[in-house]
C-alpha cells in the first residue's frame, strides 16, 4: 500500500500548483518534522489562557481588553512599556500568533520573550524588549535581534542566494500584521514564521527549566497587539502515523487537499487525513 501511495502521489506531482512567491522565500527555513506537524494542527480554542495578556505583567501605559487578548498603548511621551503573556512554559515546543499592524508600529516596535523579571516600563524611546539580559526581541521596524542591550544580528539573515525572478534587497523588510512566534523551550531556541515561512532560529541557548512568556514592547500610542496560543507539542518524537499524513498533505499542497478523498486509501484514513488537516 504505501509504495502504491508514493507512485500515485509522484505520479501526479507535476499538477501541484505553487503557491504565490512571498519576499520571505528566500529566507525559509525547513522546519523540523515536530514543528512542522505543529504548524499543520488544528490550533487550540481560542479562548485558552495561553492566549491572553497578563493584567499584572503589565506596563501601565496598555489598556488590556475584556478578553485579554489584545492590548492597547495609550499614548505617552517618552516612555517605552511592555507587557508579557499571562502563562508562561518551561518545556515543550509552542507556537503563538501575534498581530499587530504595521500602520500602528511606529519605532521600537519589539516582540519576543522574557522571563518574569524583565522590567515593562523605561524612560524615553528605547527598545525595551531585549534591552538587557532577561529578554530577547526582535525589532520589526529595522528586523533587528535584540538581547543584552545591544542588537546582535538582522533577522532573517540575507546569506541565502535568491531565485533569479526575486530580487535581494538590503533594505529591512515590512513585516506583515501576523507573524508566529516558534519558542521551543527544550532545545532553547526562538524562532518565527511570516508568510507561512519558517524564518529559521534566531535565538539559540535560551535558559532552561524557567518560565518563558511572549512578550513585546511599544512606544506608539493606539498599538494594538493581540495574541493567540495556537498549538504546542511535547519533545516526545512524532508517530510514525503523523508523519506519513505530514508527507501526504505536502505532497497535495494547499490547492489538492479538496482532492483527499481520491487518493487509494481505506476510508478510516480518509477520515484520519481530514480530521488533522
Amino acid at each position: 500500500m504505501g509504495l502504491y501511495l508514493s507512485a500515485w502521489l509522484n505520479g501526479r506531482a507535476t499538477e501541484i500548483i505553487p503557491s504565490s512567491l512571498s519576499v520571505f522565500l528566500p529566507h525559509a527555513v525547513q522546519p523540523s518534522s515536530r514543528l512542522a506537524l505543529t504548524l499543520n494542527s488544528s490550533p487550540v480554542p481560542p479562548g485558552d489562557r495561553r492566549s491572553h495578556w497578563s493584567s499584572v505583567h503589565c506596563s501601565s501605559h496598555f489598556l488590556l481588553s475584556p478578553c485579554k487578548q489584545e492590548v492597547t498603548r495609550t499614548p505617552a511621551e517618552l516612555s517605552s512599556d511592555g507587557v508579557r503573556a499571562e502563562v508562561g512554559v518551561k518545556s515543550g515546543l509552542h507556537v503563538w500568533e501575534v498581530k499587530w499592524s504595521p500602520e500602528h508600529r511606529g519605532s521600537h516596535a519589539v516582540m519576543g520573550i522574557s522571563r518574569q523579571d524583565c522590567p515593562l516600563q523605561a524612560s524615553g524611546y528605547n527598545v525595551l524588549l531585549g534591552g538587557d539580559s532577561q529578554s530577547w526581541g526582535w525589532e520589526l521596524k529595522k528586523n533587528q535581534l535584540w538581547h543584552g542591550g545591544q542588537t546582535l544580528k538582522p533577522y532573517p539573515s540575507n546569506r541565502k542566494r535568491c531565485p533569479p525572478n526575486i530580487k535581494a534587497t538590503e533594505t529591512p523588510l515590512l513585516i506583515p500584521e501576523c507573524v508566529l512566534l516558534v519558542l521551543d523551550a527544550d532545545a532553547g531556541t526562538l524562532g518565527f514564521v511570516v508568510d507561512g515561512n519558517f524564518l529559521g532560529v534566531a535565538f539559540k541557548d535560551l535558559p532552561r527549566g524557567v518560565e518563558l512568556f511572549p512578550a513585546v514592547s511599544s512606544v506608539r500610542g493606539g498599538a494594538r497587539i493581540r495574541l493567540r496560543y495556537l498549538n504546542g507539542t511535547t519533545r516526545t518524537p512524532p508517530s510514525l502515523m503523523a508523519l506519513c499524513g505530514l508527507s501526504i498533505h505536502h505532497y497535495l499542497g494547499q490547492q489538492r487537499l479538496n482532492q483527499m478523498d481520491k487518493l487509494p486509501l481505506p476510508p478510516a484514513l480518509h477520515r484520519y487525513l481530514l480530521s488533522c488537516f
